[in-house]
Order: C-alpha cells, then sequence, then structure tokens
C-alpha cells in the first residue's frame, strides 16, 4: 500500500505543470543533445586556432608590471591553456543559444505559462523594450570587460607585484595562473554589470517592488 501510494503521488506530481515542466525539459535535452555537441565542436574548432594570437597578446610586455615574467612550468602548459579558451568559447556558445532557445520554447510552452500564471509572475513580451534590455545586458557586459582590463587588472597586478617584491619575492608568474586570473576577473567584472539589468528584470517580472528595493 505504501508504495502504491508513493507511485500514485509521483504520477500526480508528474501530471502537475512543474512535472510536466520537467519532463519537456528531458525530451528538449534528450532531442538538442547532439546539436549542441556539434555547436561545440565548431565553436572549439573555430577558436582554437587563435588560441595563439590572444595568449600572446595578453603576455605583450607592455601589459606586465616592471620586473614581471611569465613563466610554463609544465611542456603541456601552453597547450592545456589553448584547450581552455578554446572550450569556453564553444561552451560560452551553447550556452548562450540554448538560453535564447530556451526561452523562445518555454514562452510557447502551455506548462510553462500555466506555471508562472500560479505564481503571479508577469512576463515581458517582446517589444522594443526587450531588444533595449538586451542590448543593454550586452553593452554592460562589453563595458565590464573594459573597466576590468583598463581599470581592475593594471590596478591589482601593480600591487600584488609591488608586495612581492618588497617582501623580497621574485615575481614570476605561471603562464596558466596569469591568463585565468585575468580572465576570472574580466568575466566576475562583466556579471557585476549586470546589476542594473537584473534589478529592472526583476521589478518589471514582479519579483520585488520599488519599497522592498529601496528599504535594501
Amino acid at each position: 500500500m505504501q508504495d502504491e501510494s508513493i507511485a500514485v503521488t509521483v504520477d500526480r506530481l508528474m501530471q502537475s505543470p512543474g512535472g510536466i515542466m520537467i519532463d519537456d525539459f528531458r525530451s528538449y535535452l534528450q532531442r538538442s543533445f547532439k546539436f549542441y555537441v556539434v555547436l561545440f565542436a565548431v565553436g572549439f574548432s573555430a577558436a582554437f586556432p587563435f588560441t595563439k594570437q590572444v595568449i600572446s597578446w595578453l603576455i605583450e610586455p607592455q601589459r606586465l608590471p616592471a620586473d614581471v615574467s611569465i613563466i610554463v612550468v609544465t611542456p603541456v602548459e601552453f597547450l592545456l591553456l589553448q584547450l581552455r579558451i578554446a572550450g569556453a568559447v564553444g561552451l560560452t556558445l551553447v550556452v548562450f543559444l540554448a538560453l535564447v532557445h530556451g526561452a523562445w520554447k518555454g514562452s510557447k510552452n502551455e506548462a510553462v505559462r500555466s506555471r508562472l500564471s500560479e505564481l503571479d509572475l508577469r512576463v515581458p513580451r517582446p517589444a522594443p523594450a526587450l531588444v533595449i534590455t538586451a542590448l543593454s545586458s550586452l553593452m554592460l557586459f562589453f563595458l565590464g570587460v573594459f573597466y576590468a582590463w583598463e581599470g581592475l587588472t593594471p590596478m591589482l597586478l601593480e600591487y600584488l607585484t609591488n608586495d612581492a617584491q618588497q617582501a623580497g619575492l621574485s615575481t614570476e608568474w605561471r603562464l596558466s595562473g596569469y591568463a585565468g586570473f585575468i580572465i576570472n576577473l574580466a568575466l566576475a567584472s562583466a556579471i557585476g554589470f549586470q546589476a542594473p539589468v537584473l534589478t529592472t528584470v526583476a521589478l518589471r517580472m514582479g519579483f520585488v517592488d520599488r519599497k522592498s528595493l529601496v528599504m535594501y
């Protein structure tokens, strides 16, 4: 009887809007898996030939603080960094297209609409405001990268270099660590610059109201 009641409960949950959404999402992944694998491979293959130029650009002497040298510790470190950069490009392409396609499919899914109706959320419809929001998000992304590259990165590298040299340490940085530091800092800055867009979307969709936002 207990097993039967669990089966009935599970079946009831799968018939709910949330369960239908999960089942539709699983079916979508099964249908699209090969496509996204091919898309990742295309992005990876297209980006890999340019990774050497990107790394060379990152380690140009004028971009480094004084008395700093970049070293390679292992024979495959340079190759692994190339693979990481190309993989990041392929993954970014997959995530971006998956989000766009998922949002488009979700807007037409009856289970998603039913669930949003239950939560009393207002989904922005395609309109000039939505296009402006997307363009603003893209502009803020590049602005965040520019701010990290021109402002944060030189300041932090100079501070860390001076701090190490004052302690009597030699400033030799691993290639993978240096490139990873710059890329992670740029991505963190780009994501941080999305705060105005996320706040606006949260207000438009009814997640928060203006009074609650002003309180914090």
